[in-house]
């Protein structure tokens, strides 16, 4: 989608969106790829001697399956699917299963407690699960105060019984072949909890847009996903916005194959060892990954690499760690900064300009960002503020779901056509110049912007 022009300013003002008006997320990472010639998808490693590959024609094959296991379980357009799993080829075919359905995924973190996973499935009324004895273990605690959970799948039972339905053998019953739902882009795809930490956890619900208005940012953090044999890998969950639309599906958008793994216990050592085996190109790494792996002196000579780019963002970096990657892996780390609402706005790209330090870059094409107070206001340059986004914009979530909290609204008009958001989001019509923005959360203005709307 973003085409790397010479310079940063001529990338972003010759950046257009072209999101068509029917779009689905499933079909998309999916079924354009399974053309019958076997590419691969998913690397699955449970652990070094047990490794999985998948192609994008068994995802089809397998979505396709589950799809009409859903439909049969009652799952219909607009019905809630929770999927408790951490990264794995399950996790993987129920949300493509979902989206081609239809249905709204509910990503849940396979570590979460049960008043947690209790919150989310009731708050966001579940009518299926799909998880795994870990995870059902966890239910056994809270569903009788589920009344709208109809069906949960273990994957894995070997066979279905009163508790729940089995995952792959229910699967392997049903026929090959399904009609994707002719969903449009603004229809409604995924609810993704926020962490919680202001309050109750709110669902941010977006649209099948979301994986496409992804796309710019994820390819400037990556200095614009270039060149051959290129796979994707990151430690990150799944069940969070980063792992799922920082890399899985914006991967699977560009036909690229993607590591899955759950570390029992996350070491340097560990990842080191992973980014060796399946030659890793491009990787999203937390800087809590990071700080561990940072300990380590000259990986090059224990491991060998095939690392192109590492894009970092949650907090800043800093100086050492920064250097540390440049010294060590040869790579300047590109920091990107987004929230669950609205995510991968703000990057940067070694490919474009020399990152700075204490800055995350500059605005993503095709968001149109600016500084503004409390009310709204744009604010002069050098003064701090909040990040404000112009709307429309394809990665901003449509509401929050369910939402009865009081005082805060999906989105409350501020002034001269703003909008703000709960959790300290602005999002108003910007108007912005080329110059940095500084990390985190409140920053300096201006950002860039068109000289017309993207």
């Amino acid at each position: 989608m973003l085409i790397q022009k010479p310079t940063y300013g001529q990338t972003y003002q010759e950046f257009k969106w072209d999101i068509p008006k029917n779009y689905n997320i499933g079909v998309d990472v999916c079924d354009k790829w399974a053309d019958g010639s076997g590419r691969l998808a998913l690397i699955h490693e449970k652990s070094p001697t047990d490794i999985s590959r998948y192609t994008f024609d068994q995802l089809k094959q397998y979505s396709n399956q589950f799809a009409r296991v859903l439909q049969k379980a009652g799952v219909g357009k607009g019905d809630r699917v929770g999927i408790l799993l951490a990264q794995g080829v399950e996790t993987a075919i129920a949300h493509i299963a979902v989206y081609k359905l239809g249905a709204i995924a509910i990503p849940l973190f396979s570590l979460f407690g049960i008043d947690a996973l209790q919150y989310r499935l009731s708050n966001s009324g579940a009518r299926v699960l799909v998880t795994n004895h870990e995870g059902m273990e966890k239910l056994a605690d809270i569903q009788e105060s589920l009344p709208r959970l109809q069906a949960v799948f273990n994957i894995d039972a070997g066979q279905s019984d009163h508790h729940a339905k089995a995952f792959w053998p229910t699967l392997q019953h049903e026929a090959a072949d399904f009609t994707p739902a002719d969903t449009l882009a603004d229809d409604p795809a995924v609810i993704i909890y926020t962490s919680g930490t202001t309050g109750k956890p709110k669902g941010a619900l977006h649209a099948h847009r979301v994986l496409p208005g992804h796309l710019p940012g994820v390819e400037m953090s990556h200095d614009f996903l270039s060149g051959k044999d290129r796979v994707m890998w990151t430690p990150a969950d799944w069940a969070w916005i980063g792992g799922l639309f920082d890399v899985l599906m914006p991967a699977w958008h560009h036909g690229i194959p993607v590591v899955a793994c759950r570390f029992e216990k996350f070491t340097a050592e560990a990842a080191f060892a992973l980014m060796e085996r399946h030659q890793v190109t491009h990787t999203f790494l937390p800087p809590t990954a990071l700080k561990m792996m940072r300990h380590i002196e000259n990986p090059q000579q224990r491991w060998r690499l095939g690392l192109r780019t590492i894009a970092s963002g949650g907090e800043s970096l800093g100086l050492e760690l920064i250097e540390w990657a440049k010294r060590n892996l040869g790579i300047t780390i590109n920091e990107f900064y987004g929230q669950t609402e609205c995510n991968m706005i703000v990057s940067a790209c070694s490919a474009l300009f020399e990152p700075q330090l204490g800055n995350i870059g500059k605005a993503v094409p095709g968001h149109v960002l600016d500084i503004v107070d409390e009310q709204g206001n744009v604010l002069p340059n050098g003064q701090e503020g909040n990040i404000g986004v112009r709307t429309p914009d394809p990665v901003m979530f449509l509401e929050y779901w369910q939402n009865h909290s009081p005082g805060i609204t999906p989105a409350t008009v501020l002034n001269n056509g703003l909008y703000g958001f709960g959790g300290g989001w602005q999002y108003p019509v910007a108007s912005l110049r080329p110059q940095w923005c500084r990390h985190p959360g409140r920053l300096r203005g201006p950002c860039p912007r068109p000289s017309r709307p993207p």
